[in-house]
């Protein structure tokens, strides 16, 4: 029996924020599902970053009042640290196509933006989860095996650029908006390691 309450609304928070990552990922796919109207989209983006930022603020502020919270201090930081990584990054990505006046999206970007709103998907789900500790793993794999397949993209994107293109202003472009989207999916895998890390405390 607990004597001293632990502020469970830390669940609420990540689930929160899990739903904010989610919804700008949703949204960067769909911008280059359909390249209009573009700095709307990323002005929309925009605003749902500027809503994550609210969400990590709250946390720091019950991290400073909670007692006792339900999971080590560390972990709670780390978790929401990484989840506003991944929407730094996607809002990073979207800014990128209008400051570098990127005039289509290439099947690769496609691509790297349908494996980040895979793992968004995958990252709420385990969040939801995460209050119960249970059926959890089968997310955080498919999170990771996602990671790996943007890894390949990476290396095989990059390496067509390089033999393919001609212009060297696009290559740099390109290759800086590929690394950009490896970032926000490298984030969401870390995210998923300290699921992962809370899980192992916790059973």
């Amino acid at each position: 029996m607990r004597l001293i309450p632990t502020d469970e609304k830390f669940h609420e928070l990540f689930i929160a924020h899990g739903e904010r990552v989610q919804e700008a990922a949703n949204k960067l796919e769909a911008m280059t599902a359909s390249y209009t109207n573009v700095q709307e989209q990323v002005a929309a983006i925009r605003a749902v970053e500027k809503e994550g930022d609210k969400i990590v603020g709250e946390v720091h502020r019950r991290l400073e009042r909670s007692f006792i919270t339900p999971y080590d201090r560390a972990d709670i930081h780390d978790l929401t640290s990484y989840l506003d990584d991944i929407l730094d990054g996607i809002q990073a990505a979207a800014e990128t196509f209008v400051i570098y006046g990127i005039s289509a999206p290439t099947d690769e970007a496609k691509e790297f933006t349908s494996i980040l709103s895979a793992q968004a998907s995958q990252l709420l789900e385990a969040l939801g989860k995460l209050s119960t500790h249970t059926g959890i793993a089968p997310h955080l794999a498919t999170i990771n095996d996602l990671e790996h397949r943007a890894d390949g993209l990476s290396r095989s994107s990059v390496g067509r650029l390089f033999r393919e293109s001609t212009d060297a202003i696009e290559v740099i472009k390109l290759r800086d908006l590929y690394q950009q989207l490896e970032e926000a999916v490298d984030a969401a895998q870390d995210a998923g390691k300290v699921i992962s890390r809370i899980l192992a405390k916790h059973h």
